[in-house]
Parts: C-alpha cells; structure tokens; sequence
C-alpha cells in the first residue's frame, strides 16, 4: 500500500469541555472548584465563540474532517429544560463544517456530564438510560447531514473515572488523578493507581449505547459507533491468563458491545505490557511523552488490528497523538503511526479516516501541561498559532500519504 484511498477521511478532534470554555452547568466544572490539585478550565480556549477559526484553519490546511463534541450539560442545564440556543449554537458550528468543506464528526458525549445528572447518580442510577436518550433525541434534532456520529466517548475510561469517583467518596482516593497525568511524582502510578474497570462500572454505558444508537439512526440517517480507548496492551510471559481478563475488562467487553454498530472508534496512543498484577508501568526513559507514557507509534497499527479482529467492522481512527512540546517529535510519531496504519489496511483492516488528538492545545482534564495540538493557543489573549505539524498532515492529506509511506 502506496497510499491511503481516495475517500479517507483526514483530519483532528477536540472535546467541548477542553476547548470551549465555561462549561459552568457541567460536573467538570464543579469538581473543579471542589478537588485539591486540580486547575480550572475557565475560558479554556474559547472555542465556544472561535469555532470558525478552528474549523477554518482547519479546512486551510488541507485537512476535511473536524471531530468535536455537543456538550450535554449546556443543552440540558436542569432536567426538565432544554435550551435551543445551544442546539442552535451547534448547528451553527454543523453548517460552519459544510461552508468550509469539512465533514463534521460528532460525539455526543465526552466525559463531562450535566452537574444535576451527577446528583441524581450519575451513570450508576437506575434512569441513566433514560436520561441520556431524551437528550439524544433533542440532539439528533440538529444532526441533518452529519454522516459520523459517536454517542459516547471512551466508555472504559468513563468507567474507570466513576470507581474513581466512588473511591474518592469512601476515602479510599487521596488524591487527584487525571485521564493525563502530568510530571516526574505521576509517572510511576499511572498504571498502578488507575484501576482497570471491572465489569459493572462499565455495564451502563453498554446500555446507554444501545438505548440510543437507533434513536439517532432513525431520526439522521447517520452511520453510528462508540470509541474506545484501545490499550494495545501485550502479556508478559507466561501470565496470558491475567492478560485475558484486563484486555476484557478494559477493552474487549466493549468491543463486543459495538456489535451492531455502523463503525468504530479506535483511539490509540502507546502500548502497554500486562503481568500477573495487572498493567505493567511504563518504564522510565528519555522518550517517553510529557504524560509518562511510552513513545509507542507502533501502538495504533497493534490497536486497529486487534479491534478488526474482535468486530470486523468500519474503523475511523478518532484520536492519536502524543504529548510533547518538540513538533518534530509530534511529526515523526504521526508517520510512523501513519505507516503502521497502512499496513494494518494492507492485512485487511477496514480504515475510513484518521482524525488526530488534538487540533488545540487544550486543557487536558485537570491541568493545562501536556500538549497534544497541531495548534498552539496563547491562554491569555487566544491567538491560534498553527505548528508545523498542521501545515505537514495537511500535505500529507493531499498527497494521500504518498510521500510518507515506501
């Protein structure tokens, strides 16, 4: 494979919570306020009001996918309303991605929850189901022409969050801890501390998915999938039988749980070795990225052939990137996770697009140090500054990936 087809989607996500900015009716921005250590996403990069600009250097680029996500805690600030201002808003930002030439892909949630939903019981209550789907339906109501729809981002990562959330109201979580973690004191727990999720934190989000995957189907005429967060996880030797049971429990079992579905979301960022404990830490190394992860651009063609191997279905590569403030180290982890992606394509992986995390520099989920953007932004006064990175995909977008691939 000399080149990826013509047709592939090529572009980069964001999440609403990370760049939009004063997401005041949402249980981020509460605990916000509330948890020792962790820093405020305030304006963040006030992509609320600059959308357009996003979404035009996007376009400018060469690029002709944007990712972005509906944030539920605007559209339904109290239960019993629904603010059409806010659907407005984001049928703005749909047909902002039709003048400029891009297909918008749209996640209908990602991680960050109305505050009154959290107080009901968040995901763990018997009407989560119930909830989500009505928010659903007044959500799909602006959907006309979008093609790509997630309904939930990472659900195993949202699992894990919520027995965080649980440890931390029994005492048992001392500290912070972010999806990201950031410096030299986080490096060693972030496969110790973060739990793999067992079976019943997931168990929700599984229902909630299949509870309103057909709600958008009928009412857009969209192709809809889930994304997960894929591990590419190996067993060290001779504990295949504890590797089994996390790749399930992390990854697998929501995997299954796409059956049914028009396509999938891999989302992929290092590669992870699991022992007769559990998750083996990434050991420490000049390379690893500013979150402690290894540099592992090997990780995404490993992730897109162990998921076309437990679902067979269309893949669309929603996130990958890596955390680092060198652009050229951004650029040569992008090619290289570029040519393992070919070649998984090339041994029979369904591949529709490769969206990369993140088109900003953006508050990462309790701090604003790891930078994963292909666009710098100043905090202050919110200046796009394109890198190298977005001018070099850009090309590589038009030229198919010819000049990256042998």
């Amino acid at each position: 494979m000399n080149s990826f087809p013509d047709g592939f989607l090529w572009g980069a996500s964001t999440a609403p919570h990370q760049v939009e900015g004063n997401n005041v009716n949402s249980d981020w921005w509460a605990r916000e306020s509330k948890v020792p250590g962790m820093e405020p996403s305030g304006d963040a990069n006030d992509s609320y009001h600059r959308y357009r600009e996003d979404i035009a250097l996007l376009a400018d680029a060469g690029l002709n996918t944007y990712r972005f996500g509906l944030e539920w805690a605007r559209i339904q600030p109290r239960p019993d309303q629904f603010s059409r201002a806010e659907l407005a808003h984001y049928r703005r930002m749909i047909e902002a991605c039709f003048e400029f030439g891009i297909t918008p892909v749209v996640t209908l949630h990602h991680f960050s929850n109305p505050q009154w939903f959290q107080e009901e019981g968040g995901w763990r209550s018997p009407g989560a189901t119930d909830r989500f789907a009505a928010y659903v339906t007044e959500a799909s109501t602006i959907l006309g022409g979008v093609e790509w729809v997630l309904t939930i981002n990472e659900p195993n990562q949202m699992a894990m969050m919520v027995m965080l959330q649980e440890a931390a109201k029994k005492g048992t979580l001392q500290k912070w801890q972010s999806p990201t973690v950031q410096g030299e004191p986080d490096r060693a727990r972030i496969a110790a501390s973060l739990p793999i999720p067992e079976p019943e934190y997931g168990e929700p989000f599984i229902r909630a998915h299949h509870g309103v995957r057909d709600i958008v189907r009928e009412r857009t005429g969209a192709k809809v999938g889930w994304s997960i967060a894929n591990g590419a996880l190996t067993s060290t030797p001779g504990d295949e039988e504890k590797f089994r049971e996390v790749l399930y429990n992390f990854e697998d079992m929501y995997l299954h749980a796409a059956e049914g579905d028009d396509f999938i979301g891999v989302q992929s960022y290092s590669s992870q070795a699991v022992d007769k404990d559990g998750l083996v830490p990434h050991p420490e190394h000049p390379d690893n990225t500013l979150v402690g992860t290894s540099y592992r651009p090997d990780a995404l063609g490993m992730a897109v052939r162990h998921v076309t191997d437990v679902t067979g279905l269309p893949i669309l590569v929603t996130e990958n990137g890596i955390a680092t403030a060198d652009d050229r180290r951004r650029i040569a982890y992008t090619t290289e996770a570029l040519r393992h992606l070919a070649d998984a394509m090339t041994d029979g992986a369904d591949v529709r697009g490769y969206l990369h995390w993140s088109l900003l520099d953006n508050y990462e989920w309790g701090h604003w140090g790891p930078t994963f953007g292909l666009i710098a932004v100043d905090r202050d006064s919110f200046v796009r500054s394109p890198k190298p990175s977005l001018a070099w995909l850009g090309e590589t977008a038009r030229t198919r990936g010819k000049a990256i691939l042998p």
